[in-house]
């Protein structure tokens, strides 16, 4: 790899007009996320000259007017004219589509985002951008008007300086009612800065005096600790390995706690795999081979057995961060986060097999220490397993035979059919006489639903509820989703019945206590109801406002408060009536305000930040009492519509 960094190194594939014509098509939306995506490119910019060695700190700032700068000391855009283009190499990248020095794997091995699109992308939907570039000794300058340079390439001073400063004003004619969140770039550039160990980050807010800022010599470490802060765990230092082969280099940390779940993060190219892949796949068949193997040769018990540990019985409490850098990715799946790459699972298979076999002969401590935790887990599972053929036993048989419980539709494409899942046997009643029995099946729930966060998976299994919620989805439960061959009744996406699974639960704190149980449990056991989009929140209004022989529903305060203030100037009485309850309102209502396609409101459950939600869901479901009294103090100020 040359550090020759020229513009003849930009490599151009033509064309930005698209770009503010059909925004989503390049940056997915045009919301909160598409216009947060808008700092990312311009920071995978400086993060790649990182990770090819020529930077070492980055700066945003977030103004007090809206506009973002990102300043890195990296080598610099280049400033000279490409010979094809007759172009500076800076104006290139800024203005125009899919030119960037990542193009060319001489200048980057590797690269997160397409370096290049993504700035060139974020001047189309600024409405001015001005990019301020130090390098060989002298300061250039040149802005431009939603993505049109307005002014040459200037040399504006000289300077011992180097590295480039993007600052851009989002176009807010396109990011309507958008505003950017300190806290979400934050928790971004921290993520970034734990992956690339050694380099500083800061983050910079105007109008609040704010700073932050992200340094972590111990990279991945750091970061499975950050990960496991709430829980206990069962050895001080992570374990750690680095290594490559094939020019893919492979970088794992490890730990384990004294928790029932497993939290395993993975990246391509700082890119957040949310789906998993094909190196997920090779380090769960290592860590399962390497602990088998080590069992093998040093555990017996008294008639001189081994235990043999399957891959949920050794990834019980285990936290741990695998990222990977790979020239060319292939990403697939749902959300396009799942690495297609049939070639890395060998290489991260082979990579951290030896590593991890090394590290328990030379610890045996540590070793015997994770392989007790998998005994347990592995007693867990054998106990586990009536409960589990109870549930495939039940799916086998005519969904029908669950009385009094399932209320099914009529429809058998999964695509058009939907199933509630319904707090109580009042409300449970209400939907089926309200519903469409064409696409629409109703689950009461009657019972407790289990805490999954805080038991066993043979408990989870034994619950009333969750057996019932297993057997309805027909996908099966358990196994292992990255495995090759899956035995009968494992979960399988491809057997699920309804392709909408919405939670409609009552507006109070019970209401959302069991919402909260069953986003647990699923984002626990069956996390790919959610990384599939399957998961959805049913929004029943809050209010009934008459007045007269009118009515409104309502749903949030803020459209209550606007709604009396226009009713009041017409100076008649009105009537208010506060839902607590989907057993408050009659079959009709609640299919008119809650149930039709026509009128409903429906949340999609996403995860558009794997770090952020295992650890709310760790602190606020867990064990760790402390850690959730300071979450709830902390954001007691953004509780809104509380039951009191």
């Amino acid at each position: 790899m040359t550090t020759d960094y020229k513009a003849q190194n930009i490599t151009v594939l033509k064309g930005l007009e698209a770009v503010r014509k059909r925004p989503a098509m390049y940056i997915g939306d045009t919301g909160k996320k598409g216009l947060h995506h808008l700092i990312w490119e311009v920071v995978d910019n400086s993060i790649d000259e990182a990770m090819a060695g020529h930077c070492t700190k980055i700066t945003v700032t977030l103004h007090q007017d809206g506009s973002v700068s990102v300043e890195d000391d990296g080598r610099g855009i280049p400033v000279d004219i490409h010979k094809e283009e007759g172009k500076s190499g800076l104006e290139l990248v800024m203005t125009v589509l899919h030119a960037g020095g990542k193009f060319d794997k001489d200048t980057y091995k590797v690269s997160g985002g397409l370096h290049g699109v993504g700035v060139s992308v974020v001047n189309a939907l600024s409405t001015r951008c001005v990019a301020e570039v130090c390098r060989e000794g002298k300061k250039y300058k040149q802005e431009y008007l939603k993505g049109v340079a307005t002014t040459p390439v200037e040399e504006i001073e000289k300077t011992k300086n180097r590295g480039t400063k993007i600052t851009f004003y989002p176009d807010m004619s396109i990011f309507v009612d958008q505003k950017l969140n300190f806290n979400i770039v934050d928790e971004r550039l921290r993520e970034l800065s734990y992956l690339n160990s050694g380099i500083k980050i800061i983050l910079k807010e105007d109008e609040s005096k704010t700073e932050k800022e992200h340094y972590y010599e111990g990279g991945l470490s750091e970061f499975v600790k950050y990960l496991d802060k709430t829980h206990t765990p069962l050895f001080d230092i992570p374990i750690h390995i680095k290594g490559e082969k094939d020019n893919i280099p492979v970088d794992l940390s490890i730990r384990y706690n004294d928790s029932y779940t497993e939290t395993l993060l993975t990246f391509v190219n700082n890119i957040n795999t949310i789906e998993g892949g094909t190196h997920l796949a090779g380090f769960k068949s290592a860590l399962t081979r390497s602990l088998n193997k080590y069992a093998a040769h040093n555990i017996s018990n008294k008639k001189g057995e081994s235990p043999s540990f399957s891959g949920e019985d050794v990834r019980e409490g285990l936290t741990a961060v695998l990222s990977i850098k790979v020239q060319e990715p292939q990403f697939e799946g749902q959300t396009k986060t799942k690495l297609g790459n049939g070639e890395v699972k060998g290489v991260c298979d082979s990579i951290i097999m030896e590593a991890l076999s090394d590290f328990f002969e030379q610890n045996p401590n540590t070793a015997k220490q994770i392989i007790s935790k998998a005994e347990n887990a592995a007693r867990a599972r054998e106990a586990a397993k009536k409960a589990r053929e109870l549930v495939r036993r039940k799916s086998v048989l005519d969904i029908s035979a669950l009385p009094g419980k399932l209320a099914d539709c009529s429809e058998k494409d999964p695509t058009s059919c939907e199933l509630y899942l319904v707090e109580g046997d009042s409300a449970g009643g209400s939907a089926k006489q309200g519903r469409d029995r064409k696409y629409q099946a109703i689950l009461p729930l009657r019972g407790k639903v289990i805490n999954a966060e805080k038991a066993r998976i043979d408990k989870v299994l034994s619950n009333n509820e969750i057996q019932t919620i297993i057997t309805a989805l027909g996908t099966g439960f358990g196994g292992d989703s990255e495995a090759e061959e899956t035995s009968a009744g494992d979960f399988d996406i491809t057997k699920l019945r309804y392709h909408k699974i919405i939670i409609m639960t009552d507006a109070d704190i019970d209401g959302s206590h069991i919402k909260t149980l069953l986003l647990t449990f699923l984002y626990r056991k069956m996390p790919e109801l959610i990384t599939g989009g399957y998961v959805y929140i049913a929004q029943p209004p809050l209010y009934k406002i008459s007045k007269g022989k009118k009515s409104t529903y309502v749903y949030s305060d803020d459209q209550k408060d606007k709604l009396l203030g226009e009713l009041k100037e017409e100076n008649k009485k009105i009537e208010i009536q506060r839902y607590k309850g989907l057993g408050e309102m009659n079959a009709d209502q609640l299919w008119e305000t809650t149930m039709s396609k026509e009128n409903r409101t429906l949340l999609q459950v996403t995860i558009s930040d794997a770090v952020e939600a295992n650890l709310i869901f760790s602190t606020l479901m867990g064990e760790d009492v402390e850690s959730r009294r300071d979450f709830i103090i902390s954001n007691s100020k953004l509780a809104t519509n509380l039951d009191i």
